[in-house]
């Protein structure tokens, strides 16, 4: 375990360190509700995560059948306008981090739970997981980046469906839709996310995060822009080391050593 303070007394989850495989579990059972003062404490553990060079991948994943709920209902009546405005801003931390984040979900995935998922690149779920943006039920609407991050992937009609309505989208009809990136059976979640692990972790790290940071950044931008902003990272990646050994791997026939620069 790293002495970095911000991954350490968290509330409500724990960091695990293996090798180049970061996991963040959330662990308040049975159903994982993140308070308040957990929302915060993610970001901050996702940032040390990624300073740490030696990190690859980062796994976001719960104990118990359940991924989450949703947050504390009344940690929002409780908390200052100033802690509600920054409620985004933490739950993207995923999207920021520069490095690959896979969400290992199952069971109930429900408000910040979903909308943290879905600021990560990768959702893997169980056959058993129910997305949903409950908040209407409660007089409210998603406050953590959901509506807008839902309209990206699945279009202003169907996000209308989930907010508007309080919806439950099914395993499958979030594969369907394009909210998960794959579904497989609840017994083979943790050893389907592994080997996502291990497949990243063979890309070079620096492609890795070029491409990451590239597809975010030109997630709404006019077509001629992102390509030539495409064409910029690819001019920059042309000069490192890893894509010159990547190319000598490819002519020897054997597997690159990618070292990240």
């Amino acid at each position: 375990m790293s002495d970095d303070p911000r991954l350490t007394g968290l509330d409500g989850f724990r960091v695990e360190l293996a090798g180049p495989r970061a996991d963040l579990v959330l662990h308040r059972p049975p159903l994982n509700v993140i308070s308040m003062p957990q929302r915060d404490q993610l970001r901050r553990a996702f940032e040390a995560l990624d300073e740490m060079e030696e990190m690859r991948v980062i796994v976001l994943r719960a104990e118990g059948e359940h991924f989450s709920s949703g947050g504390y209902i009344k940690g929002f009546l409780e908390s200052s306008p100033e802690v509600v405005s920054k409620l985004a801003w933490n739950i993207a931390a995923p999207a920021r981090c520069s490095k690959p984040v896979i969400a290992a979900n199952r069971g109930f995935t429900f408000g910040v739970g979903f909308e943290i998922s879905l600021a990560c690149d990768f959702r893997i779920c169980s056959e058993t997981t129910q997305y949903a943006l409950p908040e209407q039920k409660l007089g409210q609407i998603p406050g953590s980046g959901g509506s807008a991050r839902l309209q990206k992937i699945v279009g202003i009609t169907r996000t209308k469906d989930i907010v508007m309505r309080s919806r439950r989208i099914p395993a499958k009809q979030a594969l369907d839709w394009g909210i998960a990136t794959e579904v497989v059976p609840d017994d083979r979640l943790e050893a389907t996310v592994e080997a996502l692990v291990q497949e990243l972790i063979g890309f070079a790290p620096l492609a890795q995060r070029t491409a990451k940071k590239l597809l975010n950044d030109t997630e709404d931008a006019l077509l001629n822009t992102a390509i030539e902003l495409e064409g910029h990272c690819y001019s920059r990646l042309r000069t490192s080391e890893d894509f010159a050994e990547g190319v000598r791997a490819f002519h020897e026939k054997r597997a690159p050593l990618f070292k990240g620069r």
